[in-house]
C-alpha cells in the first residue's frame, strides 16, 4: 500500500508499475466519460503554497470526476503556524492532502505529523507527479517502460530530480545532458543515472525532456543545449520529445522543435491527470490510525 507519495524513490517498482498501468486504464475511462467513483465520500485538501496551475487543476478535476470533494484551504507551510499544528487542523476535515509547496523537508514534516496521507504536487527539489504522468504516457505508447532511455536536457531542478528518483527504482536509464556546473551532483552514484556534457548522448534516447534555463546562466553557456527540430531529426524515429511546461520558446527549445512530429507534449501532459487519478485512488483509503 502507498500511504504518502513524496518522492518516486520512496517506493519500489512493484508499487509504481501498477500506478502506471492504472493510469493507462483510466485514460480510456476518462475518454469514455465513465470514471469510477472510487473517491466517493472522500474529502481532499488541495494546498497550493506555490506557483503553477496544471497539476493542481488536474488534481481538483480528478477528485471531482471520481466522486470526491476537493477544497483548497489557503495554507502556507513554513509560515507563522507550526506545521504539526497545521496537520492537526487539516486532519479534522480532510481524508487526503495534496500539497504543492517549495520545500520538500516541510512536506515531509507535514506527512509525518498528519494522519491523512500526503501527495507531493511539486517542490523545488522534485516533481514526482509530472514524471509519473510522462512515464504513463510512454507506457501507453510503447507497451512497456522496460529499458527506457531518457535524456534530460536540463539543469538540476525538480524535473531532473524526479527523473533521477525514477531511475533509482524503475527499469529505466536517465542521462542528464548539460554543462557541468548544473549537474545533479546530489544523485552522483545513484542507480540508473548519469550526467554528461556531450549532446551525442541524445542519439539513443527514447524520450527527450527539457526544462527551463537556469536563472543564473549566460545565454552562451546554455544555448548549445537548446533543442531544435534539426536536433530532434537525429533521434530514433520513435523517440518522444516532451518539453516540460511552461516552455520558453527561444530558450530551452526553438519554435520549430515545438512543431516537430516528435513533440508530443500536449498528449503527454494529458496523462498528468490520469497518473494523478491513479495515485488518488491508491492513497485515497490510506489514512493512518
Amino acid at each position: 500500500m502507498i500511504t504518502d507519495f513524496l518522492a518516486l524513490d520512496d517506493h519500489s517498482a512493484a508499487q509504481l508499475q501498477p500506478l502506471l498501468e492504472r493510469a493507462v486504464a483510466l485514460a480510456g475511462l476518462w475518454a469514455a466519460r465513465r470514471m469510477p467513483q472510487t473517491l466517493e465520500g472522500r474529502r481532499v485538501g488541495l494546498v497550493v503554497d506555490d506557483t503553477g496551475w496544471r497539476n493542481t487543476t488536474a488534481f481538483d478535476l480528478g477528485v471531482q470526476a471520481m466522486g470526491g470533494l476537493c477544497v483548497q484551504p489557503p495554507v502556507t507551510l513554513g509560515g507563522q503556524e507550526v506545521i504539526a499544528d497545521l496537520a492537526g487542523y487539516l486532519d479534522n476535515w480532510f481524508d487526503l492532502l495534496v500539497v504543492r509547496t517549495a520545500e520538500l523537508p516541510r512536506l515531509r514534516a507535514l506527512a509525518q505529523a498528519a494522519a491523512a496521507p500526503v501527495i507531493n504536487a511539486r517542490t523545488r527539489a522534485n516533481h514526482p507527479c509530472e514524471t509519473l504522468g510522462d512515464l504513463a504516457y510512454a507506457l501507453s505508447r510503447r507497451g512497456s517502460i522496460e529499458g527506457l532511455r531518457v535524456a534530460v536536457v536540463a539543469p538540476d531542478a525538480n524535473i531532473l530530480g524526479s527523473w533521477a528518483e525514477a531511475a533509482a527504482v524503475l527499469p529505466i536509464e536517465v542521462v542528464q545532458i548539460y554543462p557541468e556546473r548544473w549537474w545533479a551532483r546530489r544523485f552522483e552514484g545513484s542507480t540508473g543515472f548519469s550526467a554528461t556534457t556531450d549532446l551525442a548522448a541524445l542519439a539513443q534516447a527514447d524520450i527527450v525532456i527539457t526544462d527551463c534555463w537556469p536563472k543564473d546562466a549566460e545565454r552562451d553557456e546554455v544555448s548549445p543545449y537548446q533543442v531544435s527540430a534539426a536536433l530532434l531529426d537525429q533521434l530514433p524515429p520513435d523517440a518522444l520529445f516532451i518539453p516540460c511546461p511552461p516552455v520558453t520558446r527561444g530558450q530551452e527549445v526553438t519554435a520549430d522543435a515545438m512543431g516537430s512530429p516528435r513533440c508530443c507534449v500536449t498528449e503527454a501532459k494529458a496523462f498528468l491527470l490520469h497518473a494523478q487519478n491513479a495515485l488518488l485512488e491508491a492513497v485515497g483509503g490510506a489514512r493512518r490510525q
